[in-house]
């Protein structure tokens, strides 16, 4: 429960605890008579029975009624009729019964209710006092370790078998579970357990999820925290951490404590604006020392998983810490299918429903893309009231992930869907009309995230290199809308700004970074710096003279004009195909590769496009 709710509750509790109590104290209080006319009503024979209690007389009236009377504590009853000029007889006629005034009746009548505000008061205060002291201990306890240990029989319960693609880095955990398990068929080869490895990708690649089938494969305890989780505002508190971390490790050892974004804690050391008393660096220490210092922990292993193995100390990564790095590339086309495979498992999906041309279409995707577009595809077939994804989904989920949600709230006038037509039917045709690009997958003048339309290409196989060639004709095909706008309207809109950022980026990259121009040779210019504190690659040390800035700026733009030249010449000559194109497009929104080959009516440049 919340503490404030359970805070709130208790008060209202307390209070609706004295009032009723309270309440009780005052449920049989009767009318209160003055001596006179208590006498009166003796002297008239009125006076059924009387019951002296200390001070006080209740009083029962011959008509059923009661009543109480307030006497002095040292008279007696009879004393006082007497000195009141009562007849003796009257008096004898009345039933008189005396009870003793400290009883139970006397504490709750009398003490109880000057007594309970005492007790609330002093109930608050104990409650606060005990919520301070709360705070102070879990203030102590800052420097024990978060981690949360994995128990052997949980629902959720992933292994190898439930992760796709990763063969080697899978095969390489296999042999750590294995060793945990059988240690004496490594030893006896004189074989040491690994003491630590490391996990380098890029995100969504599956680190964390070949963590948790280690967790599941191996059956050992399993302590896993994340890197953020060692700092804290108070200095000391990371280290103090680490050594609880360990010191739990080796009291459940043979053991895996799976550490996730090390490089929160793990970054080189003195960059750091703290200087030697920086609290991360400190931590990152007592890391260093735990994993090989004097005291081995044997059967601990320790896994760690970063998307950023750059900027990690070098200490952390030397043979005696982690011993092995383990690289989970992006999947290809095979292991694409086989994720898709596994995440297809609890969905109904249609007949015409083809994996491997959904594995085709999604190059680049991680695994975690892969199953964001399965569930996006389920969510979408749920909403149109379906009891089965078929293709229409899944394609439209491609789309989805890589480029945003459709917008068709987003109208544009006739005039602008012209001119989006024409933009985009000019990428299409430059791409189709080129020997080295990729094949046009789908043009749509539909807005998606913050883009008016979209032309889609895809290559038809996994690619890890490209040369100088395919680039400058990518530049060519990203200034392909601006050369239409260009031909057919005589003036460029916004629309072409992205358009331009990116060929301009691809070009100084080309110039800078991958020495393909024959003016500048093979260096790189420009050496890049990572600004631990302000950001990733935001400060660029420049390396080079101003008349070498000079001449790569020359160079890029020779690499954009070119492109530009050729997009230009492209649309030019095929105006009726960018005619056919673009009115197909006005029409329908959407065409895809099959339909683009038909409007187009020219074969494509690159013979392994051909349809």
């Amino acid at each position: 429960m919340n503490p404030t709710l359970r805070n709130v509750l208790l008060i209202v509790g307390t209070v609706i605890l004295v009032g009723a109590t309270l309440s009780l104290v005052n449920l049989d209080k009767t009318p209160t008579l003055d001596m006179g006319t208590f006498v009166s009503h003796v002297q008239e024979g009125k006076v059924k029975e009387v019951e002296v209690r200390g001070s006080k007389l209740n009083v029962t009236l011959t008509d059923g009624s009661k009543a109480t009377v307030d006497k002095e504590s040292n008279d007696s009853l009879s004393e006082l009729l007497r000195n009141y000029g009562v007849d003796a007889q009257k008096a004898r006629e009345i039933r008189t019964t005396i009870k003793d005034s400290s009883g139970a009746g006397y504490w709750l009548g009398v003490i109880l209710p000057t007594l309970i505000p005492f007790l609330l008061i002093f109930g608050l205060m104990f409650f606060f006092f005990r919520q301070v002291q709360g705070q102070n201990n879990r203030a102590m306890s800052f420097g024990q370790s978060t981690a949360r240990e994995t128990q052997k029989d949980t629902k959720d319960k992933i292994t190898f078998s439930d992760v796709a693609g990763v063969k080697e880095a899978k095969q390489e955990l296999e042999e750590v579970v294995e060793f945990l398990k059988s240690p004496e068929k490594f030893s006896k080869l004189g074989a040491k357990i690994p003491k630590g490895v490391l996990l380098m990708g890029s995100p969504g690649t599956g680190k964390t999820l070949l963590a948790r089938a280690v967790a599941g494969e191996a059956d050992v305890p399993f302590l896993h925290m994340s890197g953020s989780e060692f700092v804290e505002m108070f200095v000391g508190v990371g280290a103090s951490r680490v050594r609880d971390l360990f010191t739990k490790a080796k009291k459940s050892a043979p053991c895996i404590v799976f550490i996730d974004e090390i490089d929160a804690v793990g970054r080189q050391r003195g960059a750091g604006l703290g200087g030697s008393h920086d609290e991360r660096e400190q931590t990152l220490n007592q890391i260093l020392v735990e994993m090989d210092g004097f005291e081995p922990n044997l059967g601990v292993i320790v896994i760690a998983a970063t998307n950023r193995p750059d900027v990690l100390d070098p200490a952390l990564l030397r043979p005696g810490r982690f011993d092995r790095r383990v690289v989970l590339d992006p999947p290809d086309i095979n292991d694409r299918e086989e994720i898709l495979n596994i995440h297809a498992k609890n969905k109904p999906l249609a007949q015409d429903v083809q994996i491997r041309r959904l594995a085709e279409r999604t190059p680049g995707f991680s695994g975690a893309d892969l199953a964001n577009l399965m569930n996006e595809a389920a969510i979408l077939a749920a909403r149109r009231n379906k009891s089965e994804v078929d293709m229409t989904e899944l394609v439209e989920s491609i789309e989805k992930v890589m480029l945003g949600p459709e917008r068709r709230s987003h109208l544009m006038n006739e005039e602008e869907r012209k001119i989006t037509a024409y933009h985009e039917s000019g990428h299409a045709l430059v791409a189709h009309l080129q020997p080295h690009t990729d094949p046009v997958q789908k043009v749509s003048i539909i807005s998606r995230g913050r883009a008016a339309g979209y032309t889609l290409k895809l290559p038809t196989e996994d690619r890890h290199m490209r040369n100088r060639t395919e680039y400058i004709e990518d530049i060519a095909v990203m200034l392909g809308g601006y050369a239409a706008e260009k031909t057919f309207f005589g003036e460029v809109t916004t629309g072409a700004s992205n358009d331009m950022q990116q060929a301009t980026k691809l070009a100084k990259n080309m110039v800078t970074q991958w020495g393909m121009s024959d003016a500048l040779g093979p260096r790189i210019y420009g050496e890049r710096e990572d600004m631990i504190f302000l950001g990733r690659e935001i400060h660029e040390n420049r390396d080079y003279s101003e008349s070498r800035a000079e001449l790569i700026d020359t160079e890029v733009d020779t690499l954009i004009q070119n492109g530009l030249k050729t997009a230009l010449k492209i649309v030019s000559e095929q105006k009726e195909a960018m005619d056919r194109i673009a009115n197909h497009l006005v029409e329908k929104e959407t065409i895809e590769r099959d339909e683009f080959a038909a409007v187009v009516g020219l074969p494509s440049a690159n013979p392994k496009n051909k349809v």
